[in-house]
């Protein structure tokens, strides 16, 4: 499709006032503009994910500049180019992270910011990878640093991100052991590769110590927060890493500051939507470079590196998908098709 032949205005998800999931609705807007260095993405799948539910109950809005419609994980096929745009061409299919308005027929993007489709990944499997592999990307591998042959802990082992970091650190050599919320959600995580799986609604701590010999694991990947910090810094081993990037059980907590001074721990963490172009570009230079390669890989071993979509929703069941991911009894993601 040529830039001439597109549409007017689209379809897109939108809501009035922050709420439940039956707030969303869908409306048409004029096609957003594309500027020099991006280029127009028309959209076939979009990942649902956790900011899209915090930024529809008003806890998570989008950054100055952005799109506040939701969504921020696509595939597609590209249909317009910015006049700086060198690296894509017309009609090739892209999976890219988008600073928001995933939830639509069209989407505007950095040209830097996306990514080939691996060969035989339906567009539902590349939307799914996206936000996921960017932020266990950034955080596990660039900012925890977690090299092979190391132990990591990855809380939530079977959520959309959760799973991911258990299937890229198991894919680059180190040794996994995750927390999940049920005996189901721990045969998930062994599914994916980890070598313990551990229900966190009891200890974790005793049991990640016997497991690791007493020295405790290398990184932590930590998406829970609140009474879980102080756990894991018991968790950790000397010199030990851990990387916060969500806050399921709180955004506070009360750290024991002489465990991290004793045990020498680094704490670090990040959000990905408010990132720099720059520095998401950085991430998507590395995604390409040391992990697409893999999932175009035809061992049978790289089959783990393609995403267990839990269900798939039209875009205008945009809510049921919401209410579904609130109920947190899915493994694996969630998916809007968008015709």
């Amino acid at each position: 499709m040529s830039a001439h032949s597109l549409p007017q205005d689209y379809l897109h998800v939108t809501f009035d006032e922050p709420g439940t999931p039956d707030v969303l609705y869908l409306t048409r807007s004029q096609l957003p503009k594309v500027e020099e260095e991006q280029v127009l993405i028309r959209v076939h799948a979009a990942g649902v994910n956790g900011p899209d539910l915090a930024q529809r109950k008003g806890v998570y809005p989008a950054p100055a500049g952005a799109s506040p419609i939701l969504g921020l994980e696509v595939a597609g096929e590209v249909v317009a180019l910015g006049s700086k745009v060198t690296r894509w061409q017309l009609g090739e299919r892209v999976c890219a992270l988008v600073p928001g308005g995933g939830y639509g027929e069209y989407v505007v993007t950095h040209a830097d910011h996306c990514l080939p489709i691996a060969n035989g990944w339906r567009d539902s499997d590349a939307a799914a990878v996206v936000e996921t592999f960017f932020t266990v990307w950034g955080n596990l591998f660039m900012r925890a640093e977690l090299k092979m042959g190391e132990t990591v802990l990855i809380h939530g082992g079977s959520g959309g991100v959760g799973s991911a970091a258990v299937v890229l650190a198991k894919a680059f050599g180190a040794k996994v052991i995750t927390t999940s919320g049920s005996d189901e959600k721990c045969e998930h995580c062994v599914s994916l590769g980890a070598e313990l799986a551990l229900n966190y609604r009891s200890d974790f701590v005793t049991p990640v110590m016997e497991h690791t010999q007493g020295r405790g694991v290398d990184v932590v990947f930590d998406m829970a927060g609140g009474d879980f910090i102080n756990q894991n810094l018991k968790a950790l081993a000397m010199d030990g890493r851990m990387v916060s990037v969500a806050m399921q059980r709180g955004a506070t907590a009360e750290v024991d500051i002489f465990r991290i001074m004793a045990k020498r721990i680094r704490w670090t963490g990040s959000t990905l939507r408010p990132q720099s172009v720059v520095a998401k570009a950085e991430i998507t230079t590395q995604l390409l470079e040391k992990v697409w390669p893999l999932l175009a890989c035809e061992l049978e071993s790289s089959t783990q590196l393609k995403p267990h979509i839990f269900a798939e929703f039209p875009l205008y069941e945009c809510a049921k998908a919401h209410t579904l991911m609130e109920a947190g009894e899915h493994r694996g993601k969630l998916v809007l098709k968008v015709q």
